[in-house]
């Protein structure tokens, strides 16, 4: 070994948290090996653990998000927004600031369910609303579900995590930049080698590992799909992991690259791609539809938005298991996304105020997304009811992959429409992977920014195994175990991104002043101070007359 590997090796061997690498890997590398071995067990646990999950937990992922969002919205009007993230100027341009948080963030996914999701709302539109499937009157609510389940909450659990994480790594002392670092008022900054950080941490890992090899997995099924669809190419299981691969092998080598060369570049090219698409749709497809659509969607969401947020289904047939198939699954996908989102989002923050942070997070991004949805998937949906594409087997069959290839098919130039819309899946989970790889690296190296190339290859490696697994054990039901697993790993961090919230109050009520109650309100009991405790005669107190 030549003294430069040697020196990359121990740089490796010198910048790891042991406890954190160690259980992380052997948990994830564990899973993987369980298949390898009994390949039934692994998809029966998951199948448990998901009835579990779902059946236990689903209100509370439901209250802590819509709580979070009202948190974010607080931040960007009242005063605490006006706080800033250390002492220095932002690294990046807004522009790229922006760019990079909305292609590290949930991109990929946006892309994927863009021509598709409206479709599965119009055939079984959520049963709140109390319409029927297929109908014109679907349409709109379709829509109005779609924005909801994409705009500010899947949004706002990777700005809280992203908020705490650089408030306190960039405004206290010896506070590193980590996961368990969001806790930091609650657990003692004294305590964040202790145990309790350590499991956040581990589970930080698990849930980043499992939230995106499931977008990952989305992400390739497309793919193969599309090869499939458009020129007849059936790779299977030996495809994928081909596709994974190959996939892996491009996200690593941007990693490598870094931040500022690899991301950033990526980042901008992926939002100029993004914005090409949309509005070439927009433009051919029908104009003005989508213009009426998109308002009274919009409107509908903002009338909507509590119940929707907190709908459970309770008291109507099949609403609760509609409710955990699609709002539980994507707020636990986002959850199971905010551990390394939030750290990457805190990386490229510093210098910004809360206000900045919370406004690009859940407001910017949300303008990016809803047009998006509106005029692709109210392309999709439009060219369905009048029988202009047919995507009745995508909803039958539960395969979301094909949709963006039916609907492009019906454009000119269709064949071009496909290649950009193949480019811009591939380039968009490329961010996603190398970012949420470089947060697992410094997760698992006590929060250093710049982890060694060894570190990142390796949980770029772990990530890619992951997510040929879960695409294999989905087989022919398509993404239901990717559904179940980021279900899974995600849950859990409902509760880290609520104390997250819980923490950033604490301080910044501490620090700044309370907003909603006096600094010396007394919850229980009087402030009044007794006659004892205050001068008699002239200036103290005044008698008061019983009668």
């Amino acid at each position: 070994m030549s003294d430069a590997e040697g020196g990359v090796v121990d740089e490796f061997f010198e910048e790891i948290d042991p406890i954190v690498f160690a259980f992380g890997a052997l948990l994830t590398v564990g899973v993987i090996a369980a298949f390898f071995i009994n390949q039934s067990a692994v998809t029966e646990t998951i199948n448990t653990v998901y009835g579990w999950v779902v059946e236990y937990l689903n209100w509370a992922l439901l209250v802590i998000v819509f709580l979070i969002v009202l948190f974010l919205l607080f931040l960007i009007v009242g005063p605490w927004g006006k706080i800033k993230m250390g002492d220095e100027e932002p690294e990046y341009s807004f522009l790229s600031f922006f760019a990079m948080l909305y292609s590290a963030g949930f991109a990929a996914g946006v892309v994927f369910w863009g021509p598709t999701e409206a479709l599965f709302y119009y055939n079984d539109p959520s049963p709140l609303f109390g319409v029927e499937g297929g109908t014109s009157e679907a349409i709109p609510i379709a829509i109005q579900q779609t924005l909801f389940h994409w705009a500010l909450p899947q949004l706002a659990v990777f700005t809280i995590m992203g908020l705490a994480i650089a408030y306190f790594a960039y405004n206290y002392e010896n506070v590193p930049l980590r996961v368990s670092s969001a806790l930091t008022p609650i657990i003692g900054a004294e305590n964040l080698d202790g145990p309790f950080a350590k499991v956040v941490d581990i589970l930080a890992v698990f849930a980043t590992i499992g939230g995106v090899a499931t977008s990952l997995g989305f992400i390739g099924s497309q793919f193969i799909a599309g090869l499939n669809y458009q020129w007849g190419i059936d790779l299977g299981n030996v495809g994928i992991l081909l596709v994974v691969t190959t996939m892996t092998l491009l996200f690593t080598i941007s990693m490598v690259l870094g931040v500022d060369r690899g991301i950033r570049r990526l980042s901008n090219f992926n939002m100029i791609l993004f914005v090409t698409l949309m509005l070439a749709t927009f433009i051919l497809g029908p104009t003005l539809f989508l213009l009426l659509l998109g308002s009274q969607a919009m409107g509908g969401m903002i009338a909507d938005f509590t119940s929707m947020s907190l709908y459970t289904g309770t008291g109507t047939d099949g609403g609760t298991g509609w409710m955990n198939e699609w709002t539980v699954f994507y707020w636990a996908w986002a959850l199971s996304w905010s551990p390394f989102a939030g750290l990457f989002i805190a990386r490229i923050s510093k210098g910004r105020t809360v206000r900045e942070v919370a406004f690009t997070g859940i407001g910017a991004t949300s303008a990016a997304t809803i047009p998006w949805f509106t005029f692709i998937g109210g392309t999709a949906l439009r060219y369905h009811h009048t029988g202009t594409a047919d995507f009745s087997t995508v909803v039958a069959n539960n395969t979301p992959e094909v949709s963006g290839f039916i609907l492009f098919e019906a454009f000119p130039f269709g064949t071009v429409f496909m290649i950009a819309f193949m480019i811009l899946v591939t380039t968009f989970f490329i961010t996603s992977a190398d970012s949420s790889t470089l947060a697992v690296s410094m997760m698992t190296t006590g929060g250093k920014a710049r982890p060694s190339s060894i570190s990142r290859v390796f949980w770029g490696v772990v990530l890619g195994l992951t997510a040929a697994i879960l695409m294999i054990i989905g087989g022919e039901s398509g993404t239901g175990a990717l559904q179940d697993a980021v279900i899974i790993t995600g849950a859990p961090f409902a509760f880290v991104c609520f104390a997250a919230m819980l923490s950033l109050i604490k301080d910044f009520s501490s620090s700044y002043g309370r907003v909603l109650l006096q600094d010396e309100t007394v919850l229980i009991g009087s402030s009044r101070k007794t006659d004892s405790e205050s001068p008699a005669g002239p200036g103290g107190p005044a008698e008061m007359d019983d009668d």
